[in-house]
C-alpha cells in the first residue's frame, strides 16, 4: 500500500487536460497533460492522475498515493459562453416582472454603436417571469405580507410547465430573507423536483437588476455543474479508495473545485454555489502566472494564458491578479466576486474565415479538440491557428513531445485554398491568420490596462498555456512591451495555480449608509455575522479555529455616484477610529484609480454600501526553488534545425531548434530560434534574446535591452 503523499491539480481544457502533482514529503512537481474528453471528462481527468502518478513512478491506479485533488473546470463559462440556457423560471415581486426587460441603459462600444445594437435575449422568457405579492422596504422591514397562496398557484404553474430550474429574487431580500425562504418552502411542497435558487443565498447585496441575473445564472448552470461535479467526485472516490495498514477502509481524498475568486472549495459545497465556478479556470492560471512573475521579482504583470480555443488575459498588481465584481460571462452580468479576467477567441484552435467582403478574420469559432485543426487529421475542413504555425515550422510536427503526431500536409493543402481565395502566397496566408490572432490579443491586453488607465508599458507579460507563447516577440511589438517572461512547463501553469490557492468563500451584505450617520456597533454587529458564517464555512471544510483567517473589506462612494471603490477593513475592534480610517483609505484608493478626491470637502460625503468578508483556509504551497547561475554557463547547443518562416517576405530560413530542458540558468539563446518543451513552444524572432533565469523561466526581451 502506497503512503498517500501527492496532491494534484487538474485543470481541464477544450483540447487537453492539464495535470500537476505535487510531492509534499520531498516538494518536488510533475507535470503532464493528456488530451480531454468532451463526451467523458472524467476519463480525461482520471487518465491524467494515472499518468502523472506513472511519471512519479507508481503503477497504474495508485489512488492511495493522492492526499488531495483540486480542479479547475469550464463548464459553467462554456454553457454560459454558448448560450445553452433552457426551461429557466423566475419569480419576483408581483409588479416588477419586467426588471430582466427593463436591464441597465449601457451599450456595448458606445453611442458608436447605439443605432445598429439590439438587446440580446432576456436569460429567462418573458412567459416564464411570474410575480407574488408581498413587499419589503430597504431596511428589511415587511410593507405587505408574503402570499403564500399566490405562491403556490405560482409554483404548481412551474410543475404544471414542466420547468424544473428556478430563480427567486424578491426586492430588497438582502435586508430580510424572510419571503424568499417562504418561496422556497412552497416550492419544495409544490414542486419537490425543482432545482431553486434565492438572492438571499447567491447574492445578499442590493441593485435588483444584477442580483436578479446573478441569482439566474447561478439557477440556470446549476444542473450541468452539480451532475459534473457528482459524476467526478464520484469516479474520484472510487479511485482513490483505500484501506491503511489494519485493513480499515479509508476515507476519500478532499476534492476541491476552483472558485472564481481565486479560491477553492469542497465540490459538496460547489454544488449548491455553482456559479461561483464561472471562471474557474482563468483564475487559476492567472494566480499561478502571479505567483511565479512575482518569485522571478516582476510585481507588475499582465497574464496572457492561451488555450485551444480562447485566450485570457488579466492584470496582477503587487503579486495579485485584480478581482472585480462587475464581471460577466458572456451576455450574462454575474455579480460575484471573480478575478478579473477578459476572454479573446484567440486559441491555437481558433477559424479563418473570409468574411462576405472577402476580409480575413480570426475567430472567434473553433474547430475545438474534435475534430480540431487541419494538421489533428481528425476531419477538420477549417484552416485554424495551428496550422498557420505549423506550415510556418514555428512549431513542431507533432505535439507533447511526439505523443500527437500532426499532418502538415493537410495544413498546407487548406492554407493553399485559402491563399488563392485571397489572391496572395501560402506565406502570406499563413502570417495574416497570424498577425490578425496577434492583434486579437493585444487589443484584450489593451482593454484591461490601457482603457483603465495603464500604462501597458510599465507591465512585464507572462505568457502561458499550450498556445499561449506562440506569439509573444509580436505581441511585445505591437504593445511595447520591454519583457516577457515564460514560466516553465507553460502548458500547466494553470493546473500549477490550482495548488496555490487557499480554501475561500466571501460574505457580502448591503448596508447604505452616510458616513456621518453610521453606527460602529451595526458595522461590528453585520461584521461579525459576516465572520461567523464564513468561520462555520471553513470549520466544515476541516479548518480549525486556529488556522482560519478572514479579510475584511467595506465597499464605500462618494454621495451620489453610481458605483463603488472597495477598501480594506483594519483588523480588531471596529470603533469610529477604524472606520474613519476606512474612509481615508477609501479616499486615497479614489484619487489613485480615477485621479482626484474630495478629502476634507465637507460638502461631498462618504457613503458606505457595502460590508464584505472574505474567508480563507492556508494550504502548502510549492515551493518554486532557485537554481544556481554559474558564472560562465556557455552557449547552448541547438538540438536540430529545420526551416522556419518568422516574415513572409523573407520566407523561411533554417533555424537553430533548442530543447528547453537543455538549457541552464544564465543562458541566452539568440533569434531566429524556436525553443520547443512537452507542452508549449516559444518561436523567437530575429531581434530578440531570450536568457534562463535563477528559476527556469524564460525571459525574453529585444537585443538591444538585454542585460
Amino acid at each position: 500500500m502506497t503512503q498517500r503523499r501527492f496532491r494534484i491539480g487538474i485543470d481541464t481544457g477544450g483540447t487537453f487536460t492539464d495535470v500537476v502533482a505535487f510531492d509534499e514529503q520531498t516538494g518536488e512537481l510533475v507535470t503532464t497533460k493528456t488530451p480531454s474528453t468532451p463526451s467523458d471528462p472524467a476519463e480525461g481527468f482520471l487518465a491524467g492522475i494515472d499518468k502523472v502518478l506513472g511519471q512519479a513512478g507508481l503503477p497504474a491506479g495508485s489512488g492511495d498515493a493522492i492526499t488531495a485533488v483540486s480542479h479547475g473546470t469550464t463548464v459553467a463559462t462554456n454553457q454560459l459562453l454558448e448560450g445553452k440556457v433552457e426551461r429557466l423560471g423566475f419569480i419576483t415581486n408581483a409588479g416588477y416582472e419586467a426588471v430582466l426587460e427593463i436591464a441597465r441603459q449601457s451599450v456595448p462600444d458606445g453611442y458608436g454603436n447605439s443605432y445598429f445594437w439590439v438587446k440580446p435575449d432576456r436569460i429567462v422568457s418573458r412567459e416564464h417571469v411570474l410575480g407574488v405579492e408581498g413587499r419589503l422596504d430597504w431596511t428589511g422591514e415587511e410593507i405587505r405580507p408574503f402570499d403564500v397562496e399566490g405562491a403556490r398557484t405560482v409554483a404548481r404553474w412551474f410543475r404544471d410547465a414542466g420547468i424544473d430550474t428556478i430563480g427567486v429574487c424578491f426586492l430588497h431580500a438582502y435586508a430580510n430573507d424572510a419571503h424568499e425562504e417562504a418561496m422556497r418552502a412552497v416550492i419544495a411542497e409544490e414542486h419537490p423536483d425543482a432545482i431553486v435558487s434565492i438572492s438571499s443565498q447567491v447574492l445578499r447585496e442590493y441593485r435588483e437588476y444584477e442580483r436578479s441575473m446573478t441569482t439566474l445564472v447561478d439557477a440556470a448552470v446549476k444542473p450541468k455543474v452539480s451532475a459534473y461535479v457528482r459524476r467526478i467526485a464520484d469516479r474520484l472516490a472510487t479511485y482513490t479508495h483505500g484501506t491503511d495498514a489494519a485493513g480499515a477502509t479509508r476515507g476519500t481524498v478532499p476534492f476541491y473545485v476552483m472558485k472564481s475568486n481565486g479560491g477553492v472549495l469542497s465540490a459538496d459545497e460547489v454544488v449548491h454555489q455553482p456559479i461561483t465556478t464561472v471562471l474557474s479556470g482563468p483564475a487559476a492560471g492567472a494566480l499561478g502566472a502571479a505567483l511565479i512573475a512575482k518569485v522571478a521579482g516582476f510585481d507588475r504583470v499582465l497574464t496572457c494564458d492561451g488555450g485551444g480555443t480562447s485566450t485570457d488575459v488579466s492584470v496582477v498588481i503587487d503579486g495579485e491578479p485584480t478581482l472585480t465584481t462587475e464581471g460577466s460571462v458572456g451576455v450574462f452580468p454575474s455579480k460575484i466576486p471573480m478575478i478579473d479576467v477578459v476572454t479573446v477567441g484567440a486559441g491555437g484552435g481558433s477559424i479563418a474565415w473570409l468574411s462576405p467582403e472577402g476580409t480575413l478574420k480570426v475567430g472567434p469559432a473553433s474547430a475545438g479538440a474534435d475534430p480540431g485543426p487541419l494538421c489533428y487529421a481528425k476531419g477538420g475542413t477549417d484552416v485554424t491557428i495551428t496550422d498557420a504555425h505549423v506550415v510556418l515550422g514555428r512549431i513542431p510536427p507533432h505535439l507533447l513531445g511526439g505523443e500527437i503526431g500532426l499532418d502538415v500536409e493537410a495544413a498546407r493543402t487548406g492554407l493553399t485554398d485559402l491563399s488563392a481565395k485571397l489572391g496572395i502566397s501560402l506565406e502570406q496566408a499563413a502570417t495574416g491568420v497570424l498577425e490578425i490572432s496577434a492583434w486579437n490579443q493585444a487589443n484584450a491586453l489593451r482593454q484591461i490596462t490601457v482603457k483603465r488607465g495603464l500604462d501597458v508599458r510599465d507591465f512585464a507579460l507572462t505568457t502561458f498555456g499550450g498556445s499561449g507563447s506562440l506569439l509573444l516577440c509580436r505581441l511585445m511589438d505591437v504593445l511595447d512591451i520591454p519583457t516577457v517572461l515564460v514560466p516553465p512547463n507553460p502548458g500547466n501553469v494553470s493546473a500549477f495555480g490550482l495548488l496555490t490557492v487557499d480554501v475561500k468563500n466571501d460574505y457580502v451584505q448591503t448596508a447604505v449608509r452616510l458616513a456621518d450617520e453610521l453606527d460602529a456597533d451595526e458595522v461590528a454587529g453585520i461584521v461579525d455575522r459576516l465572520t461567523a458564517q464564513a468561520a462555520e464555512a471553513l470549520a466544515a471544510e476541516g479548518f480549525g479555529a486556529g488556522e482560519q483567517r478572514f479579510a475584511r473589506t467595506a465597499d464605500l462612494r462618494y454621495f451620489g455616484q453610481a458605483f463603488e471603490v472597495r477598501v480594506p477593513m483594519p483588523d480588531g475592534s471596529l470603533d469610529d477610529a477604524a472606520l474613519a480610517s476606512v474612509a481615508d483609505a477609501f479616499h486615497a484608493e479614489h484619487r489613485a484609480l480615477y485621479g482626484y478626491d474630495f478629502a476634507g470637502d465637507p460638502s461631498q460625503q462618504v457613503e458606505w454600501v457595502n460590508l464584505r468578508v472574505s474567508g480563507i483556509g492556508p494550504i502548502q504551497r510549492p515551493e518554486i526553488r532557485r537554481h544556481e547561475v554559474v558564472d560562465e554557463p556557455g552557449s547552448p547547443e541547438p538540438r536540430t534545425s529545420r526551416p522556419v518562416c518568422f516574415d513572409a517576405e523573407t520566407g523561411y530560413v533554417d533555424t537553430p531548434i533548442y530543447d528547453r530542458a537543455a538549457l541552464r540558468p544564465g543562458q541566452r539563446v539568440f533569434g531566429p530560434a524556436v525553443i520547443e518543451e512537452f507542452g508549449s513552444t516559444i518561436p523567437l524572432h530575429p531581434g530578440f534574446v531570450a536568457r534562463i533565469d535563477p528559476y527556469a523561466n524564460v525571459v525574453v526581451t529585444r537585443e538591444e535591452n538585454a542585460r
